[in-house]
Order: structure tokens, then sequence, then C-alpha cells
């Protein structure tokens, strides 16, 4: 019901934009390294076809939605408007242009959620299209539409991954106990935790959580893809690291590491997201305590499993 009220408040560019939002989750693991993108295309106030992309080197979004229109409804192309999370591609990579595809469907008017900052569309989708005579609407739900692309956008603008610092810890701050580990997470957040590697590129932690512990790093509670493991060493410096993933094209990044490691890419200013998990049942009486925490983040969501809280930053 809430659900239902949400898309009751919303007008029809937002509504069917919401819609390309959903679809382009889809390709969360198949579309990488490209974005995700959903697209929606509607006449006479009907979906009349709809796609996402699938997976890398495949069609995208706008491809798969235009192939599935079916026969009966290609006459209403011309009246239609296509939805689009992410400003159509025009040049020539691995599939041709999408915004010569519309061109030649001959739409009426197209709305785009955010402009892709990838050097070789950066707008020039948007003006090819309008070159041709189309209606071309910006900006509708610009913001749900860059998080969704976050790794993406902040790979191509920054050179370098979109880091996530993860840690648990105690009701009293402690990530540790005498330099022990915890089971601080439970059954439900663990599976949040494989969940979350099985959409990243990479997770790393530090030597000496590598040496002590000898973690798994992988998703044997969920599904998906295992995230390369990358081990810190002192002998390859932050801006290395980065310049390394980069040229490796390693969109995300997952620190897993004790509190040196984390605090490391902190003072350096190499985050954008930060999930910390809660225990508020476990006390210990002395360990090592959750690194301390960056004046410049903000709170982006607080859920509540089991006990456990699960609370995510973002930077202001």
């Amino acid at each position: 019901m809430l659900t239902f009220l949400y898309l009751c408040n919303m007008n029809n560019d937002e509504k069917y934009m919401q819609r390309c939002l959903q679809l382009a989750a889809n390709g969360i693991q198949g579309a990488r390294p490209n974005p995700m993108v959903g697209a929606v295309i509607v006449a006479e106030d009907r979906i009349i076809g709809e796609g996402y992309h699938v997976r890398c080197g495949e069609g995208h979004a706008e491809v798969n939605a235009f192939a599935s229109v079916r026969a009966e409804d290609e006459r209403l192309l011309k009246d239609a408007t296509v939805y689009v999370s992410l400003e159509p591609c025009a040049h020539y990579g691995k599939t041709p242009p999408c915004a010569d595809l519309i061109v030649r469907k001959g739409v009426r008017r197209v709305v785009v959620g955010c402009v892709d900052p990838f050097a070789e569309v950066q707008g020039r989708g948007i003006a090819r299209i309008r070159q041709a005579g189309i209606e071309v609407t910006v900006g509708v739900l610009e913001q749900k539409c860059q998080w969704l692309n976050r790794r993406f956008f902040t790979y191509h603008s920054q050179h370098r991954p979109y880091i996530i610092l993860k840690w648990a810890q105690t009701a009293n701050g402690f990530i540790d106990e005498d330099g022990k580990a915890l089971q601080i997470s439970n059954e439900q957040t663990q599976m949040r935790s494989h969940q979350l590697r099985a959409e990243e590129d990479a997770i790393l932690v530090g030597h000496t959580t590598y040496n002590r512990e000898h973690p798994q790093l992988t998703v044997r509670h969920w599904h998906g893809p295992n995230p390369k493991r990358i081990v810190l060493t002192h002998d390859r410096p932050l801006p290395q690291l980065m310049d390394d993933l980069y040229q490796h094209v390693v969109q995300s990044l997952i620190v897993e590491g004790g509190r040196q490691t984390l605090e490391a890419f902190i003072e350096a200013g190499l985050w954008d997201e930060i999930r910390v998990e809660t225990n508020h049942r476990l006390l210990v009486a002395d360990g090592t305590r959750a690194p301390q925490f960056p004046s410049q983040a903000k709170t982006k969501s607080h859920q509540e499993y089991d006990g456990n809280s699960l609370d995510v930053f973002v930077k202001m």
C-alpha cells in the first residue's frame, strides 16, 4: 500500500522513470563494467515496451525496450515517449549508438534521468536526439539515477573505484576483543554482507587481518561472483593502489580491514560510503575501538536485523 501511495504522489514522468530504475537494477551483476540502465516506452498512457541492459556486450536498455514492442503497437511509436534512466549512448562500442536508434524510431519525446559522464557520451546523445527535432527532458529523478550508477560515475570522474568502508562493532564500539575476532554479525546481516560482495568488483583487507584470520572473502551465503581479493601491504601506497585498480577496470572496492587499514583510507579521503553494523546485545571489556568516524559523513539509511543495526553513510 505504501508503494501504491508513493506512486500516486508522483507525476507521470517520475512514475515511469521509477520503473526504469526498477528494471535497471536487474543488471547489477551482468551489466558491469557498463552502467545499469532501464528503458520504458509509453504511448496512450500505457507501457508498450520496456527493457534493461542485461549483460555487457549485449543489447542496451533502449534496444531491448524497442524489441519488446508488439507488432500491433509499432504504429504508436510516432506519438510515444521513451524514458531512460541514463543518457542514450552516441558512440559505436560493442553495439551501435542508442541515440541513433531512437531517432530512427521517430518517437515524439524522450525523458532522461541523468547525463552520462563517460567521456564519449557527456551530452552528445541528448544533443543528437534534439537535433532530430525530438523533445528531450533531462533530470527526472536525477539523484536516484545517479545513485544507481555511483560506481560507474566515480570510476570515470575520479579515476578510481567507488570505495565502501565496512566494519562491524559491539554495542560499546569495539571491533574485536583483546585482539581476537568476534562474531558480531547475525545470519541476516551476514547474508546482506555477502550480497554486497556479489555486487562489487573487489574486496580488500589489511595484511594483519589476512594473516591472523585468513578470511575467505567469498559470497558463500549469497549467489553471484566472488569479488577480487586484495591484501593491502606496506610496499604499495594507496595512490598507487588506486591507479592499479583503475587500470584494471575495478569500479568498486569494499574495504573490510582492521582499524589501521580503515583509518588509512579515511585519512586519505579515499571513501565514498561507510557501512557500520552494530550488535546492540554484545559488550566486551576491552579491545580495538572502531575507526574514528569522519566528520563529513551523513546518514543515508538505517535498518534493523534481529537485534543488529546496519547504518549506511555517504559523504556530504
